[in-house]
């Protein structure tokens, strides 16, 4: 283990936390469980979460404290009650520590207090709880529904275990079941964008409130197609086969995904992976964040109008996409991870035929970077876009490329060693301005340290076993999982059940983190500059069909296509 890994990861640095936090609240702690490596669930009375919470994600001392996610759980079936536990972790290089404040609500009582007026980054996590298991957050600023659909019935919630995964309620759609939406601020008129499609795999719909071409507010509606993939990964497969439908919550991410859950579990059920096991993972971990950073910075470059670079990163991309496919079978969807190692070894004219292409795409890379970088329109274009600042990152618990352009210091790689990064060196590319450029410069910089990383990898590798042996995991052990993305971190939550089935299993992809932050980054820009910030945030969206544009001086109603809303961006490019 490499010094700086050793320092995070010390004992003693870990036991400050805890027993700071101990110290602090011991008169409202009800229970203190050390339940994986670098993870505590405190339990508590529900009337002190905001209290206890908002000491830990707000204390002055700690680095770059993060909600990482929410997990609400039907836990009647083992307790008689829902349970709720909310993820805090330390990070910025100061500690590898997991915080779970969990409390228990009854099904007669089913109210609980907001956390989102103290720290509105548990603004969804708090809606999402009220709409699938029907726990009342009490003091929300802002109760509309977030996941279910607009017609679903008032009652029915698909995470309470007496809701099976194949019922399908009556729905109806009237005028009292229409998404309410924000009334525009006086002097504005509304232009929809969407749908499009976002880093969960769903359309969305976005309401910027313009006057002209300035947005001055922004109101959304997304979760278009929840696929209740946690349902069906608690009530149909097995540990093992939960993997594979977790490499497929995203198209990019699908190895971080299924390396998250497997890193749950292996941490649910003390099961050790073999060493070379972790160098492979690493490695199929950074050949996933080359191909999705080339992908994004070429969309930024399209998005601006400026085709050359577009098309360069893309042509660089194949060569990483064609890599994958020799050392896994698959362009995406590698299917390596599973529980206790991964399913393929590296051969030996496999790791040459790796050196070559990074060798090459180095060389590549650093040509394509040094050309745009030097292209006026392309900088001017980013620059001053979209500003995020460091207190609204932190606010929302912003991760990845989008946050740390904006000062945070924050990467799980590094602040929770996993897999072979403790054994690594690397930098964690940090800019404070909070553009699109900024964006755009931390994942060029992360493109040159997986390479790096790879090299290393690839030397170091040791040989042994490549999957550890595992028969049952022991029910109702809680862990989560997580990695660090191509977007930011991935969090997944495990409680184990029987049979070697999941009893819950908790999804929070880095977008769902992101995206609430998105208002506060399209406010003041352009209607021009809007396709390009919600692409600086990296969401994997599609095509937006169709644009309806309402000018408030004038109340004239126009639809724009997908190209003509392109084109008025690239026009914008050419007045710099």
């Amino acid at each position: 283990m490499k010094e700086w890994a050793r320092k995070i990861t010390d004992e003693k640095v870990r036991e400050r936390y805890v027993n700071e936090v101990i110290e602090r609240f011991r008169d409202k702690i009800i229970r203190v469980e050390r339940n994986a490596d670098n993870q505590w669930i405190i339990e508590i009375r529900k009337e002190d979460l905001p209290e206890v919470i908002g000491y830990i994600i707000n204390h002055p001392e700690w680095k770059e404290t993060q909600l990482s996610t929410m997990v609400g759980a039907d836990e009647r079936p083992l307790r008689g009650k829902f349970s709720l536990i909310y993820w805090i972790s330390i990070n910025g290089a100061s500690g590898d520590v997991f915080f779970g404040i969990k409390t228990y609500i009854s099904e007669d009582d089913p109210k609980f207090p907001s956390v989102t007026p103290i720290h509105p980054g548990a603004n969804w996590y708090e809606r999402e709880v009220k709409d699938l298991l029907g726990l009342i957050p009490e003091g929300h600023p802002d109760p509309r529904r977030l996941v279910l659909p607009d017609d679903w019935p008032e009652g029915v919630y698909p995470l309470r275990k007496d809701f099976h995964y194949t019922d399908s309620p009556r729905r109806e759609f009237t005028d009292e079941t229409k998404y309410p939406y924000r009334e525009p601020p006086k002097g504005t008129a509304v232009f929809p964008l969407g749908p499009y499609h976002v880093a969960l795999d769903e359309p969305g719909h976005f309401r910027l409130y313009v006057k002209g071409e300035e947005i001055v507010d922004v109101d959304y509606r997304l979760f278009y197609q929840h696929r209740g993939i946690e349902k069906i990964g608690e009530n149909r497969l097995t540990y093992d086969q939960v993997n594979f439908i977790a490499e497929r919550i995203c198209g990019i991410c699908g190895t971080a995904h299924a390396l998250a859950y497997a890193q749950a579990v292996e941490a649910a059920g003390d099961v050790e992976v073999p060493e070379r096991a972790e160098y492979i993972r690493t490695v199929m971990a950074e050949i996933e964040r080359l191909h999705s950073h080339l992908l994004n910075l070429g969309l930024a470059c399209h998005d601006v109008g400026f085709d050359k670079g577009f098309m360069d990163a893309f042509r660089l991309r194949e060569h990483v996409m064609w890599l994958a496919e020799r050392l896994t079978g698959n362009r995406k969807t590698y299917g390596m991870v599973v529980i206790g190692g991964v399913r393929r070894d590296f051969l030996e004219y496999r790791r040459s035929m790796i050196e070559k292409v990074i060798r090459e795409l180095r060389e590549g890379f650093q040509k394509w970077a040094d050309q745009t970088l030097s292209t006026k329109t392309f900088v001017k274009r980013c620059e001053g876009v979209g500003v995020l600042s460091y207190k609204d990152a932190k606010r929302w618990s912003s991760v990845g490329p989008w946050a740390r352009g904006s000062g945070r210091d924050f990467d799980a790689r590094r602040d929770h060693p996993f897999a072979a990064y403790k054994y690594l060196d690397f930098k964690v590319p940090v800019y404070k301005e909070g553009d699109v450029l900024a964006r755009c410069l931390v994942r060029a910089e992360e493109i040159l340290e997986s390479i790096w990383i790879i090299e290393q990898a690839l030397d170091e590798m040791p040989g042994g076993d490549i999957l550890a042996e595992w028969k049952e995991i022991p029910p109702y052990q809680e862990a989560v999982g997580f990695t660090e993305a191509p977007r930011g971190e991935d969090v997944h939550y495990v409680m184990t059940g029987e049979g070697n089935r999941l009893y819950r299993w908790r999804i929070r992809a880095s977008t769902y983190n992101n995206f609430p932050a998105l208002p506060d980054a399209m406010r003041g820009n352009s209607v021009a500059d809007a396709v390009l910030i919600i692409a600086s945030m990296d969401p994997c969206y599609s095509c937006t069909e169709r644009v309806q544009v309402v000018d408030a001086r004038s109340g004239k109603v126009r639809v724009l296509t997908e190209k003509e809303l392109t084109e008025l961006s690239r026009k914008a490019s050419r007045g710099v």
